[in-house]
């Protein structure tokens, strides 16, 4: 891994940790757009620095952003709507230009992005469509499951039949809003896209890749020929991919065995790449993590113009299957 990705990592941490305990850490000391030189101060909270696509994502935008010469404060909210609340008012009071929120529970942000909104300062949600904000940067998440039970079936279709059907475990994360509607959205994508050969046979929880792959472990237990596992985020993969290296060892994972999620991260894509994995393919955004934080990037300097969303404020994210005809391109934005 290079320096400046440790590098990165390294100052992530120490976020979280600052994060925890009430403290905010700040990029650069540049002046806010108040002043007229075009750089501004932003206060950025997500759900949780621990996810290893968030923890990559946010890795480059701190870069871009001090490259940038803004003022910023990257924090996660360990999934606590009560301290995403707390970590929105400290922007508020510390005047921020612009706030953006990845919600623990969009429903629990609103007023206090309302409030955000009201001392002139601009709010941006990445993930829900929000109402008390400027512009919602948003995936159809029902549809991005779509895409991966659409992905999934693909390989279902390839390697079973109706008499030797597909063993799915459906790996979610149900508390969360849009994580439930991705996995409903890899049950319609399945339906719809798959011959009559395959079966769900479990549906577990596996938002981080520990709990991912104890659960897919109790599964194979539970269920011997447990042979494809879809899911809703990049835990979902790492972790089962895990198990299934667990149970058979690198290079020997039996070909009818695949894994297919969305997100997309270094060691995914490394797994993809491999071929000696179970990682079959990976349902993207934009693509690496350099591409996706850019992206975010451009939405706040829209934001930051003044751009009037008020048409439509929700602009939703393009995606696209990530496979080992095109992971090389995207490996080398990470």
């Amino acid at each position: 891994m290079k320096k400046k990705t440790l590098a990165m990592i390294v100052s992530l941490a120490m976020i979280v940790s600052l994060a925890m305990t009430g403290t905010m850490l700040t990029g650069c000391s540049g002046n806010s757009g108040g002043s007229g030189d075009g750089k501004y101060k932003v206060g950025i909270t997500i759900q949780n620095l621990s996810n290893a696509y968030w923890a990559g994502v946010m890795g480059k935008l701190q870069g871009l952003l001090d490259e940038k010469g803004w003022d910023y404060t990257i924090v996660d909210c360990e999934d606590n709507s009560g301290t995403q609340i707390g970590q929105i008012e400290n922007f508020i009071i510390s005047g921020c230009d612009m706030i953006m929120v990845h919600p623990s529970d969009a429903q629990a942000v609103e007023s206090v992005c309302g409030e955000a909104m009201e001392a002139g300062i601009k709010v941006m949600c990445w993930d829900d469509p929000m109402e008390h904000t400027t512009a919602n940067w948003i995936l159809d998440n029902e549809l991005l499951g779509q895409e991966i039970g659409k992905t999934a079936a693909e390989f279902i279709n390839e390697k079973f039949t109706a008499d030797d059907k597909a063993q799915v475990t459906v790996i979610g994360y149900p508390s969360t809003k849009v994580l439930k509607d991705r996995a409903d959205g890899i049950k319609k994508g399945l339906e719809d896209n798959c011959e009559d050969n395959y079966e769900i046979i479990a549906e577990v929880d596996g938002l981080e890749a520990p709990e991912a792959q104890t659960n897919v472990e109790t599964v194979m237990v539970a269920h011997p020929d447990a042979n494809v596992f879809v899911g809703v985020c990049a835990g979902a993969m790492i972790g089962s991919n895990e198990a299934l290296i667990a149970e058979f060892g690198k290079g020997n994972i039996p070909e009818n065995y695949g894994i297919i999620t969305t997100d997309v991260t270094e060691q995914q894509l490394n797994s993809l790449k491999s071929g000696e994995e179970a990682v079959r393919a990976i349902v993207g955004f934009e693509g690496s993590n350099l591409d996706t934080a850019q992206a975010c990037l451009d939405m706040f300097e829209r934001i930051l113009s003044g751009e009037d969303f008020s048409d439509d404020k929700n602009i939703v994210r393009a995606i696209a299957p990530i496979t080992s005809d095109n992971v090389d391109e995207v490996l080398e934005g990470m």
